[in-house]
């Protein structure tokens, strides 16, 4: 045992290594008590670079299952769990020659827990369908582990999600013969999720129904994803008030309701999904299921928040490789409890707050609705919930209706899909001590991307790339420090279908997806978001980013909404306007406000807009679509 802070021991093992010795170092100083990865000490690092060593990484798998586990009442134990040693290629730590001292041991640091992170992605096992994983989690964690609870406040455990889904699975598929993609339109809770892999047992995929876009939406995205059944409830459709848009999808697909199907299980039903769920590998060898992990295993819409929705194709192998990414960069125990209220249409629903927990065998609270603004924080303090998922204009709500010892057990709120503003930052600081954790991430990357972490944290920026990410910036005229970010990874969809080209899949150029956004990468690593294409306006020749004045706006008048919009302008080629929530708010306010911020005078909008709420997409989403066409009407030439 050494002490890895005292510099003598550290050059005892330093001179160890320049004999031709090799050393064996466990770089976190102390067993797991998560089950992910833990704070990386700077020696290790630094010994291998003083004495010019390569570093082998080596992960040891299994061993947290054992009655010699840190994790004793945290995880299914195991007289003899398997336990696998997968070493790695070596790395030699080349540093840049200008660093020295503080500066040098950090970037060491940084590069070791890169290495430690990049091999626990890169060990991970992501060529494998979902419901393989589903398995191998019952497994793992016991089929009695309870994982998943609804506002019904009846828990499911392995055994129940497995025997449900083999069961309303093998229900479904009686009905719908030979059709692959079936349409799911049900609400975010544990019956959902049954469907979604009762779909994958037998071997269908799910197209996951925005119903907060509305029916014209919906209809368009059956049309593209070739959608001619939609499961679905009647009690959902009568407490969301979607008689109507069910009248509409009636015509070109038919309903299976799960009231009629749960109804129709018999003794025979039952016995079955206790022998599939017994044997599980059987049940699906013999159902269909689908073994190839590289085919699609759900297909999503985007949010139309920019134009009419798309369906993102996603295959088994996009999804399990954003797991294990967050994975290796982001500490769930089964400690946890995470509150999901996002939908599971919504990928960051799908992925970080449903799959993820459900296969790390981490315990999940589905709500229903993420508007609940006074019910969600409620409920958080009653399930005692650990991690709360949402967006921005979410997490400002919940903020302002909770009692302050609402979040009391709270460690860890994840931001995404939107910008998180300053004063939201500020009252979950102020109100609950809680700091925000904001990633970045879009549908067609399943969907993160990048994201802040406890251990690597950058305000204003939304983290560093996950690992197995590529990436490139094309340059953008009128931006100097940015340009506009280029994809590629495992985690990257199969395509687009789209309504025009029914059921074909436009497969991503050469595996790059481009994001659409303009951002800035530092030299750690750090992404900062400074827009979207689509969101910088071009007025007298200069690049103007909405989102810039936007934040501008918010900074000045932060009690009230606001969003910027661009229109054609004969003269200027675009003009600017601002929506805004503020009754008084006038040019003179607007321009002196933004001055004072070192606002350029290019940039501030001369026409506002007055209005008492922001339109807004079900996902919370500005909706920029209805903007525009309110600004053209309005501010016409």
């Amino acid at each position: 045992p050494i002490d890895p802070t005292n510099p003598m021991a550290l050059r005892a093992l330093v001179k160890e290594l320049e004999r031709g010795r090799k050393i064996v170092i466990f770089p976190e100083g102390r067993l797991t008590v998560t089950g992910s990865l833990m704070k990386i000490y700077e020696g290790p690092g630094s010994i291998a670079h003083m004495a010019g060593a390569k570093v082998l990484p080596v992960r040891i798998d299994g061993a947290e299952f054992s009655p010699f586990s840190r994790m004793r009442g945290k995880l299914h134990l195991k007289w003899f769990p398997k336990i696998t040693l997968t070493f790695l290629p070596p790395v030699k730590f080349d540093t840049p020659p200008e660093l020295k001292g503080s500066a040098l041991r950090d970037h060491l640091a940084d590069r070791l827990y890169d290495v430690m992170a990049g091999m626990m992605f890169k060990t991970s096992d992501i060529d494998k369908t979902l419901f393989r994983s589903l398995i191998d989690a019952k497994r793992l964690h016991g089929g009695g582990h309870q994982i998943a609870e609804d506002i019904q406040r009846a828990p499911l455990s392995y055994n129940r999600l497995i025997m449900g889904s083999f069961i309303l699975g093998r229900k479904l598929a009686a009905q719908l013969g030979g059709q692959k993609t079936v349409g799911v339109l049900l609400p975010n809770a544990g019956g959902c999720f049954v469907t979604v892999f009762g779909l994958h047992a037998f071997g269908r995929v799910p197209a996951m129904l925005n119903f907060s876009t509305g029916a014209v939406n919906m209809a368009a995205a059956c049309t593209a994803a070739e959608v001619h059944t939609i499961i679905s409830s009647r009690k959902f459709i009568e407490a969301a008030a979607l008689e109507e848009a069910v009248a509409l999808l009636e015509k070109s697909a038919k309903f299976i309701w799960l009231e009629d199907t749960r109804a129709s299980i018999n003794l025979g039903d039952k016995l079955y999904g206790l022998l599939a769920r017994t044997f599980p590998r059987w049940g699906l060898s013999s159902s269909g299921a689908e073994t190839d992990a590289s085919k699609p295993a759900a297909i999503l819409f985007t949010s139309g928040s920019e134009g009419v929705p798309k369906g993102v194709v996603l295959s088994h192998r996009n999804l399990q490789a954003n797991c294990a990414q967050v994975r290796a960069r982001i500490d769930f125990s089964a400690d946890d409890v995470i509150f999901n209220a996002l939908p599971m249409f919504h990928a960051f629903g799908l992925t970080i707050g449903t799959l993820i927990p459900v296969l790390s065998g981490v315990r999940v609270f589905f709500y229903p609705s993420p508007l609940h603004y006074k019910i969600v924080p409620e409920l958080c303090y009653d399930t005692n919930a650990t991690i709360l998922l949402g967006t921005d204009t979410f997490l400002s709500g919940y903020a302002k209706n909770a009692h302050p010892y609402d979040f009391f057990a709270m460690r860890m709120v994840v931001a995404g899909a939107e910008r998180v503003k300053q004063e939201t930052r500020d009252i979950w600081n102020e109100r609950f001590g809680i700091r925000i954790i904001e990633g970045y991430g879009a549908t067609e990357c399943s969907p993160v991307l990048s994201a802040n972490t406890p251990m690597h944290f950058k305000t204003g920026t939304v983290g560093r790339f996950f690992d197995g990410m590529e990436h490139r910036l094309e340059p953008v005229e009128g931006i100097p420090d940015g340009g506009r970010l280029f994809v590629r990874g495992p985690n990257v969809m199969l395509g687009y279908i789209r309504a025009d080209n029914p059921g074909i899949i436009e497969v991503p150029p050469g595996g790059w997806y481009d994001t659409g956004d303009i951002v800035k990468i530092d030299e750690q690593g750090f992404i900062t978001i400074l827009g979207r294409a689509k969101r910088f306006a071009k007025v007298a020749g200069e690049m103007v980013s909405l989102t810039a004045i936007e934040i501008k706006v918010h900074a000045a008048f932060p009690d009230f909404a606001h969003a910027a919009v661009s229109i054609p302008d004969k003269k200027k080629g675009e003009q600017l306007v601002l929506f805004t929530t503020d009754p008084v708010l006038d040019r003179k306010a607007l321009a002196d406000a933004m001055k004072k911020q070192g606002a350029a005078e290019i940039s501030i909008p001369r026409n506002i807009e007055r209005v008492e709420i922001i339109p807004a997409l079900g996902s919370g989403k500005a909706d920029y679509v209805t903007m525009n066409r309110i600004a053209r009407e309005k501010f016409a030439e």
